[in-house]
């Protein structure tokens, strides 16, 4: 079993990825990242995934889709949205969904920090993680 939560993040911009994996794990996290949903949803950990920050326009996939494609198999990864090009009406579909944040770019690390804790902090964050198998 892990000790440490393991965290995705999906966006098609290279050095906000690299960046966000950075910070992910400057605070104790493990991160994996990916370029496109498609190669999220390929992954064969994905199962151990405890949170999952996704962008949400990238070419192919968007993150709200890939949200809504993991909630329609029935897996509850808690999910963060992050976008450059913030829009209220989606946002609130996205809130509606389930994502638990949605982000707006440039944000502040505090800011992601927050809504990492409030994700894993829920009771199904926690309830999952024991029953986990290490790879």
């Amino acid at each position: 079993m892990q000790d440490k939560f393991l965290i995705a993040v999906v966006d098609d911009d290279v050095s906000m990825r690299e960046a966000v994996k950075g910070l992910l794990r400057s605070l104790g996290y493990d991160a994996v990242t990916f370029g496109r949903a498609e190669d999220f949803l390929n992954f064969d950990r994905r199962g151990r995934v405890d949170c999952l920050i996704a962008d949400v326009q990238m070419p192919g996939l968007t993150g709200p889709d890939l949200h809504a494609r993991l909630v329609a198999s029935g897996e509850s990864i808690r999910t963060i949205l992050i976008t450059a090009y913030p829009d209220p009406v989606a946002r609130k579909r996205a809130l509606r969904a389930g994502v638990k944040c949605y982000l707006t770019k440039p944000f502040r690390d505090e800011d992601l920090q927050a809504c990492i804790r409030s994700a894993l902090d829920s009771d199904a964050a926690f309830d999952r993680r024991p029953s986990r198998e290490a790879p």
